[in-house]
């Protein structure tokens, strides 16, 4: 069966969409259903076109995080898309609900960061490790509420795990999180969530920026002791 789609952004070279929590963006050995076997699917139902539709991945959200997901229509908008990733033009919006008091108000973290493929699970290292890439990111602490905070990341490097390791790090695990730290108990997501993304459109050169609300089982955060 194909997942829904919620279309936050599309004309002929992009379509933005709000990936829910727990859904894979890409195929793995499960071979469970996929976002972009969604986009696929809307994008051939709503135009009526057979055979392969090309969904262009430039980037990509873990399984339990939710949010703007930006996929390319055409080989050479993906080219361009995926090279403004590369080199980190594409401003990234992430708002995430952490567990304890996060201070101070705002900063930069900055960390080295190594990834075991075989468990996938990401870890700080010295600064010295071969095998550790560089990783920063901007936050701000927008506020309290009860054990938790909400705060807004501004990611500086697009690494595996990144902000869920760096926040975990300080000891600011994501809610939910159990795999970096967090006592806390949500039934498929995490509290993080990609709240913007503000890119160059591939063919006008125009900025565009796609948001997306925050999921209503963050609800339930809220109401957690």
């Amino acid at each position: 069966m194909t997942a829904s789609l919620s279309v936050l952004y599309e004309d002929n070279h992009c379509l933005a969409v709000d990936k829910p929590a727990g859904l894979l963006t890409m195929g793995d050995h499960t071979g469970e259903p996929t976002l972009v076997d969604a986009a696929r699917d809307y994008l051939r139902r709503k135009y009526n076109k057979p055979g392969n539709i090309f969904v262009g991945v430039v980037h990509r959200l873990d399984r339990p995080v939710s949010g703007v997901v930006l996929f390319a229509r055409t080989s050479k908008g993906a080219s361009r898309l995926s090279e403004q990733f590369r080199v980190r033009s594409v401003e990234k919006t992430y708002l995430a609900a952490v567990e304890g008091a996060v201070s101070p108000v705002a900063g930069v973290l900055a960390d080295r960061l190594a990834k075991d493929r075989q468990r996938n699970v990401v870890s700080v290292v010295e600064d010295d490790d071969d095998d550790g890439q560089d990783c920063r990111l901007g936050y701000r602490r927008i506020r309290k509420f009860g054990r938790f905070t909400l705060v807004e990341i501004k990611p500086e490097t697009g690494r595996s795990h990144q902000i869920r390791v760096q926040l975990a790090a300080q000891g600011w695990p994501i809610v939910g999180d159990h795999k970096y730290g967090s006592r806390s108990h949500v039934d498929g997501f995490i509290g993080l969530h990609a709240s913007s993304l503000a890119f160059h459109h591939p063919v006008s050169k125009d900025l565009v920026t796609v948001v997306a609300d925050i999921p209503e089982n963050w609800s339930r955060i809220e109401t957690m002791k």
